[in-house]
């Protein structure tokens, strides 16, 4: 009796192929083969896509406005064209918070200047 306890292959290994049915499924299905004139193609990627941001130079305007409720500086792209804003930082939602913040730190500090007892 040998020491080893591994075993090993006797012949080699016989794969046989299972040939399955097709589903039901399968045999009715519509074929994917289109007819030339409903097949879809492609898009043209030969010509380069355009990134230049010099190019639409000449549409935009940059400004720079203060805005008072929210005591902060707006950066604003404006497209010339329709007087619209592309960019903007600060963002809207952003500023109208600040405006808020700001307006509830002015009511507070009114209020406790006028809590304030003046007698002596």
């Amino acid at each position: 009796m040998g020491t080893d306890f591994n075993i090993r292959p006797i012949g080699g290994s016989v794969v046989t192929a299972i040939a399955w049915p097709a589903p039901n499924a399968a045999r009715t299905a519509v074929p994917t083969e289109l007819p030339r004139d409903k097949a879809v193609s492609a898009a043209d990627t030969s010509l380069p896509a355009r990134n230049n941001p010099q190019a639409n130079a000449d549409q935009q305007s940059k400004q720079i406005v203060i805005d008072r409720a929210a005591a902060e500086i707006v950066y604003r792209v404006v497209d010339n064209r329709t007087s619209m804003v592309v960019r903007q930082f600060p963002d809207e939602a952003r500023l109208r918070a600040r405006a808020y913040l700001r307006a509830q730190d002015i009511a507070k500090q009114e209020a406790s200047s006028r809590n304030t007892d003046r007698e002596a």
